[in-house]
């Protein structure tokens, strides 16, 4: 049994906070697919898991009687749907009933039984500024890889202390990101963790508008913990690519342009590349001159010049397009640098005014 009232707008957001954590099943997920909620007084908490993320929020309702229950996950589309005000719920072994006005919704439940609970952080807490993190994971979470069958280890993101704050490192093999947050207190963290993307990609929807977040890790998982919501992820074990040594030293060619005259070029000859992720993008590079090239077999062609400095010997280098424009949209500063060694070797952008941020981008063949 359990039975409380609440506003409808506070609980549709905590359900639909904690449903992400399931939205997406996997292969092998043993329990049932849903949601925990367990009500203690006037306190509701929560909990959405997959076994390898788990989301977790606690608000304040009016309790009526204390109990335990699993809902399916469509319940919080059941509760948005609903007229705003008050709510009133009630479950008694199979189903939970929802009413608000002259509407009523009857849930059948899942078996509590079967609800595998996962485990509580207990590692020392490590609080990190939410809002430098936010913006950092925006710079770096792109260049993570989307697929795990390859490596695991290119789908996460490198939390790795240094002296001057916290390291972010991604990289799909293809393109590298790296973002030091610099004056960011890592004390706490003294091994560095590879967090899965898809975890953080959610931690980025809780960051907004909190000045704190907190990080607790054990020897298998991280848990964020956001104001009255916690994010738990299991650890990424794979060892992460030594990043230090893909980085080029000393690149002798390097040309300066602004950032947003170059990005909107970019997006105006990517027109031509219709809808797949694989267009090249070719840079004709030559004295104060910057050429952008792309050629479709379909289409044609797109040809556009930006103004640039360049010093160095003259060049053509050609990169992914979509992984090229991602690069100038994450990069930070009004003026961003290129520096080069060959056609065929490693690039990196940069933003001209910090050492904070790089984007490594390998070239690819152009005809």
């Amino acid at each position: 049994m359990i039975r409380f009232r609440c506003e409808r707008d506070e609980l549709a957001e905590a359900l639909g906070t904690v449903s992400r954590a399931v939205a997406t099943t996997r292969s092998g997920q043993s329990g049932p697919v849903g949601m925990k909620l367990e009500l203690t007084g006037d306190r509701l908490e929560l909990v959405g898991s997959d076994r390898e993320l788990t989301i977790s929020a606690t608000i304040e309702v009016g309790g009526e009687a204390d109990g335990k229950i699993v809902v399916p996950t469509k319940t919080a589309d059941v509760v948005r749907s609903l007229p705003p005000g008050k709510i009133d719920l009630v479950a008694d072994e199979s189903s939970l009933v929802i009413t608000a006005d002259r509407a009523e919704f009857s849930l059948n439940l899942l078996p509590t039984e079967q609800w595998q609970q996962p485990s509580e952080p207990t590692g020392e807490p490590v609080e990190l500024d939410a809002t430098a993190l936010a913006e950092g994971l925006a710079q770096v979470i792109k260049a993570a890889s989307k697929d795990d069958s390859r490596s695991p280890a290119l789908t996460g993101v490198l939390f790795a202390p240094e002296e001057a704050g916290l390291r972010l490192v991604t990289t799909d093999s293809y393109r590298l990101a790296m973002r030091d947050l610099t004056g960011t207190s890592v004390e706490g963290l003294d091994r560095p963790v590879l967090i899965p993307s898809r975890a953080l990609a959610e931690l980025q929807r809780l960051l907004g508008g909190n000045d704190v977040v907190a990080l607790q890790l054990t020897d298998v998982d991280a848990s964020f913990t956001v104001g009255g919501t916690r994010l738990t992820t299991r650890l990424i074990e794979q060892q992460f690519p030594a990043y230090q040594n893909l980085i080029p030293k000393n690149q002798r060619n390097r040309l300066s342009v602004g950032r947003a005259e170059l990005a909107d070029a970019v997006k105006r000859v990517r027109v031509m590349s219709g809808d797949g992720d694989m267009t090249t993008l070719a840079l004709q590079i030559g004295s104060d001159s910057l050429e952008l090239i792309v050629k479709t077999r379909d289409l044609g062609e797109a040809h556009e010049t930006v103004d640039a400095k360049y010093e160095g010997e003259d060049m053509k280098i050609a990169f992914n397009a979509k992984y090229f424009a991602e690069g100038l949209e994450v990069s930070p500063g009004d003026e961003i640098g290129l520096e080069l060694e060959s056609a065929a070797k490693a690039a990196v952008l940069r933003p001209t005014d910090s050492s904070d941020f790089l984007y490594l981008l390998m070239p690819v063949h152009s005809s």
